[in-house]
This record gives C-alpha cells, sequence and structure tokens, in this order.
C-alpha cells in the first residue's frame, strides 16, 4: 500500500462530533465492545461483496473472505483487516463523515450527558465504526472498493475531536483495514490472549474466519511474520447449529452483532423448517426500541440469506409493517441466488413464508406475556404502540394481536398498563354484553373523567385508552370473544342495572324539558344537543360525542397531516339533581343564565383534558361571576 495524492481536510457533521463526545465518555467502562462492532462491520463488508459476486465472479476470485487481526505492540496499535466490498472515496465520506439516518437530530437532543442513561440511549442508536475512539487516540482506515483499480485506493485519518483527512492511495488488494493508535490507558487490547478472549466472547458466531496470527510464546510477544495464522472463532453460521448445541450468551451476542444494539434482547426464536419450503429463521424482540421507530420510512427488515449466502439486511417481505421492531436473519434454501427485491416481491412462496414468521413472532410475544410479566411489561413499553397498528394492518391475525394488548383499566394498581382484554372479560359480570372503553388525551383524564361515574357506582371495569392512535386502532377491533367494543364517550348509555322507567320519567319532566331547551338557546351553535345524563352522579355536566363523529384524538393526528377534520358538535348532557344545574335551573336573569350554561359547557370541555376554543372568553365570565358574588 503506497500513499499519493495531498490529503484533503473535512470537518465531521456536527450530530457526529456530538456522538463521539458522549460515547467516549458514556461507554468507558464497556469499552472493550469497539473489537465487536469493527469485526461486525467487517463480516458485513464480506456479506455484501459475497453478494455482489454472484453476478460478477471476479470480485472474489480465489481468495477466501476473513478478517484478520493483528498487534503491534511496539508501535501500539491493533489492526482488523478484511477483504470484502470495501468503500470508494464517496462511500468513505458518508459512512464516517457523517451520520445518515433520519431522525439523528431528535435522537442526539434526548442525550443528556447521564452516563447511564446516554449509553442506553447509544444502544437504541447503534455503537459502530465511532466506538473504536473510545480506546483509540487515532484512527486510520485504508480501503479500496473490490470494483475499482489499486490507485482508486482511499486512505481516512482522524483523531475523532472534530476534523478527517482523506489521501488517495494505490492499494493493491480490496476490502478495508482499521488500524486504532491505541490511548495509554488501553495497553489491555494489545495482549494477544486479551483479544483471543474477546473475539470468542463477541464474534464466535461470525460466518467468516476471524484470524490472529500464533505467536510461539502465546502471549503475543513474538512479532515473527512467518508464524502461523489461526480461526480463533468457530467461523460457522449462528443459525445453521442445532439450538441445542447454542448457548442464551451466544444468542444474545448474535442479536448485538445484527442490530448493533447495546441491550440484551428480551427474547427469540430459533426454528427451522423443513418439507415443502426449507427455510431458518432466527428473531429476535429487542428490549429497547430504535429512535428511528416512528419513521416507517426508515430501513428496518430482517437479514435475508440464500443458502447462506447474505442478500440483504432489509428484507422487508418477510415480516408486516407493524413488527418492524423484530430483528433477526432468514436462511431460505430454494431462492434463487440472483434474487432481487421484485422477485422476492413476486415469489409465492414468500407470502407463505410472511404469513408463517409472522405467527412465530406474535406466538412469541404470547408466550412471553405469559411466561414473564416483567419482561412483557418492558416490551409494551417499547413497542405497544407499534403493535397496535397490526389491527388495521393485520386482518388475519387480529385476534391474536387483541390478546396481546395491554390497558390502563379503572381496576389497574399503577400507571402501567397491566390488564389483558382477557383479564377484562375473566372479572366481567356473565350479563355484560359490551367491553367499556374511554378515549381521553392523557391518563390522568381519563381516571378522574367524570364518564366513568355511572361505571364506577356499577363496579363495571373500563379500559382508558389515552395513546394517540387509540382511536384510530379501536376502529378496527369490533369485537374480543363475542363481546363488542362500545365507548363510553359516545352516544346515549345502556347499562346494566339501569331504571329505564325512571329514566323516562325523567326525560318526560316539563321543568327538566323546559331547562334542556333553555341551556341549547343560550349555547346556540356550540352544542349539538343538551340532554340529561343516565352517565352523571357527581359532576354537573360532560360532553358526549355523536355515534360516527370523529373523536379527538383523530382530528388531532388529521391536523397534524395538514388535513382538516369534518365539523362536527358535541352534546352536553347535564346531571339535573347537581347544585350547580339546580343553580342554573333557578336563574331568572336571562344574561347570567347564558353565562353560567357557557361555563357549564367550558368546564365540561376541561374536564376531559380537552383544549377551549376562546379561553380568554371562559376566564373573562369566570371573573365576571367572581366579581358578582364577591359584590353580593
Amino acid at each position: 500500500m503506497s500513499e499519493a495524492a495531498t490529503p484533503e481536510t473535512f470537518g465531521f457533521q456536527a450530530e457526529v462530533r456530538q456522538l463521539l463526545h458522549l460515547m467516549v465518555h458514556s461507554l468507558y467502562s464497556d469499552r472493550e465492545i469497539f473489537l465487536r462492532e469493527l469485526i461486525s462491520n467487517a463480516s458485513d463488508a464480506a456479506d455484501r461483496l459475497r453478494f455482489e459476486a454472484l453476478a460478477n465472479a471476479e470480485l472474489v476470485g480465489d481468495d477466501e473472505l476473513a478478517i484478520d487481526i493483528a498487534i503491534d505492540r511496539d508501535a501500539g496499535t491493533l489492526t482488523v483487516a478484511d477483504n470484502g466490498i470495501g468503500m470508494s472515496r464517496d462511500d468513505i465520506i458518508e459512512q464516517l463523515g457523517t451520520i445518515a439516518h433520519s431522525g439523528t437530530e431528535r435522537y442526539l437532543e434526548s442525550l443528556t450527558g447521564d452516563q447511564q442513561k446516554d449509553a442506553q440511549l447509544i444502544g437504541q442508536f447503534g455503537v459502530g465504526f465511532y466506538s473504536a475512539f473510545i480506546v483509540a487516540e487515532e484512527v486510520e482506515v485504508a480501503s479500496r472498493r473490490a470494483d475499482l483499480p489499486a490507485e482508486d485506493g482511499v486512505l481516512w485519518r482522524s483523531d475523532g475531536q472534530g476534523e478527517y483527512s482523506l489521501r488517495q492511495i494505490e492499494k493493491t488488494d480490496r476490502g478495508t483495514t482499521v488500524r486504532l493508535k491505541l490511548k495509554s490507558d488501553a495497553n489491555e487490547f494489545l495482549q494477544e490472549v486479551r483479544i483471543r478472549s474477546l473475539i470468542r466472547k463477541y464474534s464466535d458466531h461470525i460466518s467468516f474466519p476471524v484470524r490472529m496470527r500464533a505467536s510461539a510464546a502465546g502471549d503475543g510477544e513474538d512479532d515473527d511474520e512467518t508464524a502461523d495464522e489461526q480461526t480463533v472463532n468457530r467461523a460457522k453460521a449462528l443459525w445453521t447449529r442445532p439450538r441445542t448445541e447454542v448457548g442464551d450468551d451466544e444468542y444474545i451476542e448474535f442479536y448485538r452483532h445484527i442490530a448493533h444494539d447495546f441491550s440484551d434482547p428480551l427474547t427469540w426464536s430459533h426454528n427451522r423448517v423443513e418439507g415443502k419450503r426449507e427455510y431458518t429463521s432466527l428473531l429476535y424482540v429487542p428490549s429497547v426500541a430504535p429512535f428511528d421507530l416512528w419513521n416507517r420510512e426508515s430501513p428496518k427488515g430482517v437479514k435475508l440469506y440464500v443458502q447462506r449466502v447474505f442478500i440483504t439486511d432489509r428484507a422487508t417481505e418477510f415480516l408486516p409493517l407493524y413488527l418492524r421492531f423484530v430483528r433477526g436473519i432468514v436462511d431460505c434454501g430454494d431462492l434463487s441466488l440472483n434474487v432481487s427485491r421484485e422477485m422476492i416481491q413476486q415469489d409465492p412462496a414468500v407470502g407463505a413464508m410472511k404469513s408463517a414468521l409472522t405467527k412465530r413472532v406474535l406466538d412469541l410475544l404470547g408466550k412471553l406475556s405469559n411466561d414473564d410479566a416483567a419482561k412483557y411489561a418492558t416490551f409494551w413499553e417499547q413497542f405497544g404502540t407499534t403493535l397496535k397498528e397490526g389491527l388495521a394492518e393485520d386482518p388475519a391475525n387480529r385476534d391474536k394481536i387483541a390478546g396481546l394488548l395491554r390497558y390502563n383499566t379503572t381496576k389497574s394498581d399503577g400507571v402501567a398498563p397491566d390488564r389483558s382484554l382477557g383479564d377484562y372479560l375473566g372479572d366481567a359480570p356473565d350479563d355484560q354484553a359490551s367491553i367499556y372503553y374511554l378515549l381521553a388525551d392523557s391518563p390522568l383524564a381519563a381516571r378522574s373523567s367524570p364518564h366513568l361515574e355511572a361505571f364506577r357506582e356499577r363496579g363495571i371495569e373500563v379500559l382508558l385508552l389515552s395513546d394517540r392512535i387509540d382511536e384510530w386502532a379501536m376502529q378496527y377491533l369490533d369485537e374480543y370473544n363475542g363481546k363488542s367494543f362500545r365507548d363510553i364517550g359516545r352516544g346515549e348509555l345502556d347499562l346494566p342495572g339501569d331504571d329505564a322507567a325512571e329514566s323516562i320519567e325523567a326525560g318526560d319532566d316539563k321543568e327538566r324539558k323546559h331547562l334542556v331547551k333553555r341551556i341549547k338557546r343560550a349555547l346556540r351553535e356550540r352544542v349539538e344537543e343538551v340532554r340529561v345524563s343516565t352517565r352523571l352522579k357527581e359532576s354537573a355536566a360532560c360532553l358526549v360525542l355523536n355515534e360516527h363523529d370523529l373523536g379527538y384524538q383523530m382530528r388531532e393526528l388529521l391536523k397534524a397531516s395538514g388535513q382538516e377534520a369534518p365539523a362536527a358538535l358535541p352534546n352536553l348532557e347535564i346531571n339535573p339533581s347537581h347544585p350547580l344545574i339546580v343553580k342554573l335551573a333557578a336563574e331568572n336573569d336571562d344574561d347570567r343564565f347564558e353565562t353560567l350554561s357557557a361555563v357549564i359547557l367550558d368546564q365540561a370541555a376541561l374536564a376531559e383534558g380537552r383544549q377551549l376554543d376562546d379561553p380568554a372568553a371562559f376566564v373573562k365570565r369566570i371573573n365576571d361571576l367572581l366579581i358578582e358574588t364577591g359584590s353580593s
């Protein structure tokens, strides 16, 4: 490898500088993971070369794809080299000078400087190449793409402080060589025994040989270049081994390799299917959501192999989008080796595999919910909202998904959703025909809603829904185990134990009818209808939607997407026995009656956590009433 041309100096992207600083300080105690990340990158490069060689065999030739580790104690350097696909000048600028992920800025804003918290967040992002600066005072990367001539090699060099340099070089062999000039306090990584133990710990599952030169003394001090190179790892794809031969630690490290995640997975499923369609799957459920989970356009999908040959790490055809958090691999035995994305989409075998893999993931989640409530609570906190998307996207598995949902309810012990629909129906009386739920802007607003008063009095459990997509998701959940769902904030209620005669009598009462008409006239165009409530026991009033009107969550979603929701007015229900309504009924001054009616309407909106259309007018009415009260 010879150097040529004059180096050019570039500044790191601002996000890279911030990430480098936080990684070096937050991951100091876990600094050994740099070697796992560099070997993982080298393995990915070898995978990509093997895939491109399907169309151009000359890219590989007779070389064995491998990863070589070298230690130079005198120079204080550690080198990780591969003969994979390599990088061009543009590749290096894109991959080592910027973080080309949408949502990066928002992710970095969530980093605080708290080491423990930042380490977890960095795990969400993926550690990657930049972990080298945890142990290195300078990093040098020499690379050449396999399809470029030797004179188009590139040398990248940086101390991680804010800039990097690029130089065109002549590099006779393809691939990438990463050389780390180690910090003075990182000399432990110049010990051969230490490096070998880390390779076996973190990279034993890599399907390419990870080699080191064998020293005669066995302590890394023999630098005889004629010494034989030895393969340190098993160099056998983990998913091809029988499950009985793979330990939990190996499964966890393989997850970290494919997901570039700093955290352990919650659970996983390793399965081989034989017969008409032969394939192996190894699927993981992460414990921490990636920072770009809600960007549906971001890269996602499992890694696809065909007969252990890597095809793509964005195979989105094998799992539905609502399971985009799942990581893992699928190795098919009967897809064409020169498979393209279009061929994947058109192959009927893929549809059958997608159905089977989706069922496997849902069964895996069901088993987790039954076997480990604490882990399932972690899953729900991280991915519960994403799973709800499946109610709309996957009608065939809607019942399975519904059984996995967790809710806050009027019987919940804490703030975390802990009740399933099975729990709800198990505690419901036999004569209860519906599953009742309430939509609200926040858990606190739901729990204190006046709509719950009649249900609390009767001991009927209500699901409390405050997720931003709950109203949308419930449109696709008509029933569960023969019980229909009923939104208690809509329409008129017919509850078990209602005294129909009393309700009719209340509706026929002339004084109450007159009061209802007066309130409607006072509120004019602000409400659709005013009526006596069967919901309320303690509160003066509440707002009720019509059966087919859009709720407040859907209106906010439409507003956020730039769409305008159709106009709809709420209904105002009053509790005629409440002292405030009694006082209102006795009011003879029309202007004061109108003011009181408007205040009651606004209070009902505030009780549901809604924003008032005209807060200033509400404040003025309250002030006027207080002044009147004080002067009387």
